[in-house]
């Protein structure tokens, strides 16, 4: 079938067997239906119907958008785009939070989980004046209501979907599931604040949501805000029943109550205003009551913090039926519930009479005069509007202006000795650990569970971990939010952001790509906002991956997937960022660095175990800043007038290129090496390409213009050759990278197999610089074939005796 086929419109759920002593775990108020003054129940209506109407002419109308005049097939639009299901229980959301911050004052943001309803939050941001301050031409009067509902959906106005262009947005709706984990990031060490997260029943679906319901266990009522989650239960997606809107009170109860919440059901649908009022009411008295005991010094051991299951129809109040289908209360209303209304007269009327019905003459000011502007909302319904423009929905600075760049400490005293052995993690946790105590309420890291795995365990010197449930790090202030779901951790981070701070979110490399599209999407946000003029800077979002493909250690195959990079790569080129630091000192000033960045996404891949310092802490910050450079050490005659070039990229591969440089020198000694390392990956891409990327000449002065180019490349060779697609010459560069290959293994068996060991790299600059050098032509075959030799007989080795042989990851040595 299609779509569901249902016996009635809005259906109940089927009746659950669980025993009726659970609603006791919910809350029952008494006296809801006198909740308001007879003046904030009209105002509120009145302010939904407004929203309403508005909402639904955003989807259809095209002109006469007052209804001046009977509708005709030239007022309504050529394309029928926008999602009308989800838009009247976010009006009738909105209008309680205007109402409730009016009254009391509250600090609030809105994160909006259905994105598709963004007719409902644009006519609410119109009706409240929140357009206008940050788009001049959505005035509140005539013209700029015409401009809303005529321009939506189309070229030049506001798209279908929230998105940074909205006032009071810190969230993209394209993509669901995300919207509780960016709450909760976002009333983090923001103690004021109250977001209000709708969550749709949809949406409720997905994994992320699921698993984001636990995040308020990480909430320090005495150093954060609340987010107060609203579930809005309509019962459909877009073709059938959800999972929520086929489980009945008791369930939903059940399944709240165990996540930790005390619920509450918003149902009274003929006194839905009284019912809603009175249980926001509730809610942020409970709020403030954990609130109070844990910055008075008596945390609540598990705090039940308040959740609203809203039930309303689908679509409510658009017509009931059509053609023999139920609209109102089905999936039918899920988009444009009458879709033909641009070529059909029944449903023209049915048009007609269902924007009729909000009675938008009374509504609006139609023809002015007397002082009123005309096309304005009457007073009336903005009675219960914020008076300042920084208590509304939509003036928040929190979502636009918010940023506290962050004090990141000198590095080059946490440097490690030229010559030595050190872990990048390690040596990187101290800044991290300096990092903390700069910024004590202003940065955060956000990690899958991985910290002490990676090695960045100093934090832990200085900070604890946050998690509320647990004895061990309950009201300790920790810094440091470790949960097994990476969805959570990329939503709590973006929250975390885009209101104004810094976060860092390290994670093993062949995990993070759980999150690949949610960072794609926080980049769509992040360009946009970037092209808002209103909009203010923000933190750079950073990740750093290690625990590599290259050193697995006891893990194998599964926990090898470096294919995050491509991610990041194919972002827009002035946002993404990719960094591959060859050693720790070089790790601590990109790291250094990152932090300090604003508006991008950048990505820092390294390794956790112990590997060779090859350059001081000032030499290294002269190599992170050129973004590449010839190592001297390891090239002949400082590099000059070389034979071949080889090309290191990512900690263990560039190891394997100075060792097989070092290998060179005694089984070639003729070819002329330059050896050069790349720690950022986007300097390759051909000049315009990307801010860093390098220009024709500082390209060919590098890598020369006519010498063969052996690259040793961390990542899947495609990236780099989509880099330097553009570039001349490019056939006389040859890349190796990760080629799938792996298992459970030793380190240099992982090089073996994957054609990046020594040996490779070694034997592919022997037949390469053959070309350019007599002396090495002769002996090439037979050199190139020895040095396969060897790495078969080490293959043997490790095959024999379950390890690497003795000295493998010896610093290499140059006479």
């Amino acid at each position: 079938m299609p779509g569901q086929i249902i016996a009635q419109p809005n259906p109940p759920p089927d009746p659950s067997i669980l025993p009726d002593s659970i609603r006791e775990c919910a809350i029952q108020l008494t006296n809801t239906s006198n909740m308001l003054t007879e003046s904030e129940l009209h105002a509120i209506q009145k302010f939904r119907r407004a929203a309403n109407y508005i909402a639904a002419a955003m989807i259809f109308l095209r002109d006469n958008i007052l209804l001046e005049r009977r509708l005709t097939f030239d007022d309504i639009k050529p394309r029928l785009l926008g999602h009308w299901g989800t838009c009247p229980g976010l009006v009738l959301v909105y209008a309680h939070l205007n109402r409730i911050i009016k009254k009391t004052g509250l600090d609030s943001l809105l994160v909006v989980g259905p994105g598709h309803g963004a007719p409902a939050v644009l006519a609410s941001l119109w009706l409240e004046d929140s357009l206008s301050p940050f788009w001049e031409p959505y005035t509140r009067d005539r013209a700029g209501l015409t401009r809303l509902i005529t321009k939506f959906s189309a070229p030049g106005g506001f798209p279908s979907h929230i998105n940074a262009e909205t006032p009071g947005s810190i969230h993209e709706g394209g993509e669901l599931g995300y919207a509780l984990s960016v709450a909760f990031g976002a009333v983090m060490d923001n103690p004021h604040l109250v977001v209000t997260c709708v969550v749709g029943d949809g949406e409720a679906e997905t994994g992320p949501t699921a698993t984001a319901w636990h995040a308020c266990k990480y909430i320090d009522p005495a150093e954060s805000g609340a987010v107060l989650p609203i579930v809005h239960v309509n019962g459909f997606k877009i073709s059938e029943r959800t999972i929520y809107g086929c489980m009945d009170d008791k369930e939903l109860i059940a399944l709240f109550s165990g996540y930790g919440y005390l619920v509450r059901i918003v149902s009274d649908l003929e006194h839905i205003d009284g019912d809603l009022a009175a249980s926001m009411e509730w809610a942020l008295r409970e709020i403030s009551r954990i609130q109070q005991a844990a910055r008075s010094g008596t945390p609540i051991v598990k705090p039940r913090w308040p959740v609203l299951i809203l039930r309303t129809p689908k679509g409510w109040t658009c017509p009931g039926m059509m053609h023999g289908e139920f609209i109102e209360g089905s999936f039918h209303s899920h988009q444009v519930p009458l879709p033909q209304a641009k070529t059909s007269q029944e449903e023209l009327q049915a048009l007609q009479c269902w924007l009729q019905s909000y009675g938008p003459h009374d509504l609006f000011a139609i023809n002015g005069g007397g002082g009123v502007v005309e096309g304005a909302p009457i007073e009336e319904l903005l009675s219960i509007v914020p008076d300042k423009k920084d208590k509304k929905l939509g003036g928040r600075k929190e979502a636009y202006a918010a940023f506290q760049p962050i004090q990141v400490p000198e590095w080059t005293h946490l440097g490690v000795q030229k010559g030595s052995q050190a872990s990048c993690m390690k040596v990187v946790g101290t800044l991290l650990r300096d990092t903390i105590k700069e910024n004590p309420t202003t940065f955060r890291i956000f990690s899958p569970d991985e910290i002490v795995s990676n090695k960045l365990d100093a934090v832990f010197d200085v900070t604890g971990r946050n998690l509320q449930w647990d004895v061990a790090s309950r009201a300790q202030g920790g810094r440091v939010i470790e949960i097994l779901s990476e969805h959570t951790c990329q939503g709590m981070l973006q929250g975390y952001t885009l209101t104004g701070r810094t976060a860092l979110f390290p994670s093993y490399e062949a995990f993070l790509g759980i999150v690949h599209t949610m960072m794609v999407q926080y980049s769509k946000f992040t360009k946009m906002a970037h092209e808002t003029d209103w909009r203010h800077d923000v933190g750079s979002v950073n990740y750093l991956e290690t625990s590599t493909w290259a050193r697995q250690e006891h893990n194998g195959f599964s926990h090898q997937n470096p294919s995050f990079i491509g991610a990041v790569l194919n972002l827009k080129p002035a946002l993404a960022r990719v960094y591959l630091p060859p050693d720790a000192n070089c790790f601590l000033s990109t790291v250094a660095h990152c932090l300090r960045a604003k508006n991008y996404v950048n990505l820092m891949v390294g390794s956790k175990q112990p590997t060779p310092v090859w350059l001081s802490p000032e030499e290294a910050n002269k190599h992170c800043i050129a973004g590449s450079s010839i190592w001297k050490f390891a090239s002949v005659d400082d590099g000059v007038n070389p034979d071949v070039v080889l090309v290191g990229i990512g900690v263990e591969v560039t190891f394997e290129v100075i060792a097989a440089a070092a290998l060179l020198r005694k089984i070639a000694p003729a070819l002329r090496v330059r050896v050069i390392n790349v720690t950022d990956l986007m300097i390759l891409g051909p000049h315009g390409s990307h801010p860093h990327a390098l220009s024709a000449d500082d390209f060919d002065t590098l890598f020369t213009k006519d010498k063969n180019i052996i690259i040793n490349y961390h990542g899947y060779a495609i990236e780099v050759r989509g880099l330097i697609f553009g570039r001349p010459a490019v056939d006389r560069i040859t890349i190796e990278g990760y080629r799938e290959e792996g298992t459970t293994t030793s380190p240099f068996d992982m090089m073996l197999c994957n054609h990046t060991s020594r040996y490779h790299v070694a034997a592919a600059a022997i037949r390469a610089g053959a070309l350019f050098n007599k002396k090495v032509s002769t002996e090439a075959h037979a050199n190139a074939a020895y040095i396969m030799h060897m790495a078969a007989k080490d293959e043997e080795y490790i095959f024999a005796h379950g390890m690497d042989p003795e000295g493998t990851f010896d610093t290499p040595k140059f006479d």
